[in-house]
């Protein structure tokens, strides 16, 4: 008997200010992919990993709070940045699974009471926008570890992967390449840098690689020279090793990209839909 599984979604969430930016192809391309969610996939539940949230080294935790407020963790933006409001209702049971199936892993894993931060809710404010697009689903998220470690990262996706068995819904959000300083150097202009596009490619190639070789390609591009110019720090691409962990056997697919000055917009799915 054939189980039917999820697919998983890799965002490249970018700034709060891709709310506002509704001509913007990556603004598009995730509102395409939250339609393709909520009427095609339609999951009873989300589960997501940010890059805005690390516990510790040797910890990752859940929010278990089924009132969750929203975390303003951006500074510099016009006053009505800090006044949206994203509507979503968590699931204790959603939680206790998440922590059940982290245990049965061997992961130390808390559950504590947290906001959504910025990498969750202004990203969702594209894909599921509350009037026109609304998710209507429990929604629970959950940390990365502190650290770099690629694999541990896999494996945390590979524990959680049976969640997808239970139509609950994976979504990772981070960037696929993203480099602040560059960024405020850039003043402005879109052209991407040189690291953007090789870092780009290389990452597709690994992402789409044939599941048993994936997370070691995966890994390897850490080790490219141009991966700390890409990357900084990694905590915005690990959460696509969590993707590609639960994907299991399923194959990486990019579903879009746009390079722009230090960042990288790509969109990933593993599985089918």
């Amino acid at each position: 008997m054939t189980v039917t599984k999820t697919p998983i979604y890799f965002l490249s969430h970018g700034g709060p200010n891709i709310m506002y930016e509704t001509d913007h192809p990556a603004y598009k391309k995730l509102r395409e992919i939250g339609q393709q969610i909520t009427t095609t996939v339609k999951p009873k539940a989300v589960v997501v990993f940010s890059a805005h949230w690390q516990a510790e080294k040797q910890k990752v935790q859940v929010n278990t709070a089924e009132n969750t407020d929203l975390i303003y963790d951006f500074y510099n933006f016009p006053a009505h940045y800090y006044k949206e409001e994203y509507p979503n209702v968590a699931s204790k049971e959603v939680a206790e699974k998440v922590l059940t199936l982290l245990d049965r892993a061997g992961i130390e894993a808390e559950g504590v009471k947290r906001g959504l931060d910025h990498g969750v809710w202004a990203s969702f404010k594209c894909a599921f926008d509350p009037q026109q697009n609304p998710l209507n689903v429990p929604l629970v998220q959950v940390s990365l570890f502190d650290s770099e470690d690629p694999d541990q990262h896999y494996r945390l996706g590979e524990a959680v992967s049976a969640l997808r068995e239970e139509n609950i819904q994976i979504i990772v959000s981070g960037m696929a390449v993203h480099n602040l300083r560059d960024l405020a150097y850039a003043k402005g202009q879109s052209k991407p840098m040189p690291y953007t596009t090789s870092f780009d490619d290389a990452l597709k190639d690994a992402v789409t690689a044939a599941p048993a070789e994936r997370q070691k390609e995966m890994a390897a591009i850490l080790e490219r020279p141009d991966a700390r110019q890409a990357h900084p720090t990694f905590d915005h691409l690990l959460p696509i090793y969590i993707g590609a962990g639960a994907a299991g056997e399923d194959v990486g697919t990019r579903l879009f990209t746009l390079a722009q000055a230090s960042m990288s917009w790509a969109q990933y799915r593993f599985g089918n839909v």
